[in-house]
Order: C-alpha cells, then structure tokens, then sequence
C-alpha cells in the first residue's frame, strides 16, 4: 500500500473556464498544484485524476509534461474516479487534493498526514472545522471508507464532491480534524473566479516564482499588504450543492 495523492483535475469550470491551465509565473495552475504537492515528505506518488472528455485531453498532455501518472474516468461521478484511481494505484490512504489549489502547502499536508497515522481515523482533514485559509485544503482517508461511500452515496453533490458523505457522517466514520493556532478562514486563496486569480498570481509576483514559500509567509503578506487580500475579497464560495 502507497500514500498517493490524488489531484481531481478537469478543464471544465463555470467561472472560469481553462482555469487549470491558466498561467501562474510562467507555469501553469496544475504544474504549481504538483509542485507545492511533490514537496510532501509523507507522499509515496501524485495522481492526476481528470475524465474521459476530449475537452480534457490538455490536462492529460500537461500531466504527461510534468511526468505525472493520469487515470482518466466520470466527468460527473467525482466519487467515482478517485475510488477507480485508488484502486489502480493500490493506494491506502489517499490524500484528496484539488487543481484550484495552487497555495496549497506541502507542511500542511504533512501535518494531516501525520494527524491520520497517529489517530488512525477514517478521515482527517483540516477543513472540516474550518480554521486555515480557502484553498490550503488537504483531505485524508482511508481506502475502505472511500469504498463505502462509493458504494453508499446517492445524492449527486455526495458523488461530486467526494468525501461530503464520510465528513456528514461522524456516526459512521471515524473523523481526525487539523486545527490552525487561530481561525483564518477569512482568507480565501483559492482559484474559482478571475478575482482569485489575479490575488493568486499576485502573490507569486511578490513571494517569489520558485515557489519556495508556504502559507505563514503568504498570511504575513496579505496581513503587511492588505489591498492584495481585497482584489477577491467579494468572491462568493459555492456551496457543495451547487456544484
């Protein structure tokens, strides 16, 4: 069994189309994704998980540029997907990462990790009660709990969203959650709308294009410079529901 990180990513998206590909200093989204991931030290191997589409055959040439393995399945059924690469992969557990998370840190991702084999849960997460940043977010579980929701959830937004039907249901899974020393959720550093774009190149610009930087220098920027967490400070999240 590997610890393998899964990366969902897709061209698809409502409000900003492409986005996956789109540029962060001089590399595209996915690539800061796998590069911030690939720093884990608790990671055995990185997956990109995209869907059978044609639209999506750029994520596949780009993931074959970064020398990433690619499993390809449902469009929709999220769920779905990630169960098939898991299996493929022979990988236990998983860790959950999605390609609009180009901040996401490499220290963050090892703390849940190390929260997951110390507490030994079902899943472990650090966004169940949210206190880190929009888009530092790093799930971990189990295979067999990835089987049963696969083979339990119904509603679409459980099957699009993967894990709501573990994390939902603390009578029947086993939680671990990662806390921060003090609620930043106020932040958003994800990538959903052109606002959140802009925030995210802007901080790459000012930290550094290496990337050599995780999210207490980012939050120290944005603290030093407040104009610069205004540019998506309006951005609306969309609920799991909605897709």
């Amino acid at each position: 069994m590997k610890t393998v990180a899964i990366v969902q990513a897709r061209m698809g998206s409502t409000r900003l189309p492409g986005k996956v590909l789109k540029d962060i200093g001089g590399r595209t989204m996915l690539a800061r994704v796998i590069e911030r991931t690939s720093r884990s030290k608790l990671i055995d191997r990185i997956v990109v998980a995209t869907t059978t589409e044609s639209v999506d055959e750029p994520v596949v040439a780009e993931s074959t540029n970064l020398k990433v393995p690619i499993f390809r399945g449902s469009q929709e059924d999220v769920l779905d997907r990630y169960y098939r690469a898991a299996e493929e992969q022979d990988a236990d557990p998983i860790v959950r990462i999605t390609s609009d998370c180009p901040l996401v840190d490499p220290e963050v991702i090892d703390q849940v990790l190390a929260l997951y084999r110390r507490e030994m849960p079902d899943y472990a997460s650090n966004v169940i009660t949210r206190t880190f940043p929009l888009g530092l977010d790093v799930e971990v579980l189990s295979r067999d709990a990835l089987a049963r929701a696969w083979r339990l959830a119904t509603k679409p937004f459980e099957r699009a969203h993967v894990t709501p039907f573990i994390y939902q249901r603390p009578d029947r899974f086993r939680l671990a959650a990662l806390r921060a020393d003090q609620d930043y959720s106020k932040y958003r550093w994800t990538v959903d709308t052109p606002e959140d774009l802009e925030f995210v190149r802007a901080v790459y610009a000012c930290l550094g294009v290496d990337g050599h930087f995780g999210w207490r220098e980012i939050l120290s920027l944005v603290e030093r410079e407040p104009t610069l967490a205004a540019i998506n400070r309006g951005v609306r999240q969309k609920a799991l529901e909605e897709g």
